[in-house]
């Protein structure tokens, strides 16, 4: 009977992350209405803003967190640098961890 529930809990649990992944974008190199491409620059941008961009999009529905008139790999690495220069990058932490081991 374990093994039943556990292979039936392991079914469950793929196919909620598989409805999680996320699917491709249509609008890659397509522009806005505006006639406008979001590239590395606007991705960097969006990524530093992102927190508040979040909380605004969760009471409007005009706000989105991600722009998908972009032109792909160039504005996920600057929306990916721009979290990590909002949330620090994670180096700082590995320095504090060297710092309390030292003392």
């Amino acid at each position: 009977m374990g093994k039943i529930l556990s292979i039936g809990l392991l079914v469950i649990v793929l196919m909620v992350l598989a409805g999680c992944a996320a699917g491709p974008n249509d609008m890659i190199d397509q522009p806005n209405d505006n006639g406008h491409v979001a590239g590395f620059w606007k991705g960097l941008w969006h990524g530093i803003i992102a927190p508040v961009t979040f909380a605004v999009s969760l009471f409007s529905d005009k706000v989105s967190l991600y722009e998908v008139h972009n032109n792909g790999g160039w504005y996920d690495f600057g929306f990916l640098l721009g979290l990590a220069a909002f949330w620090g990058g994670g180096g700082g932490g590995a320095a504090t961890a060297r710092r309390a081991r030292s003392d």
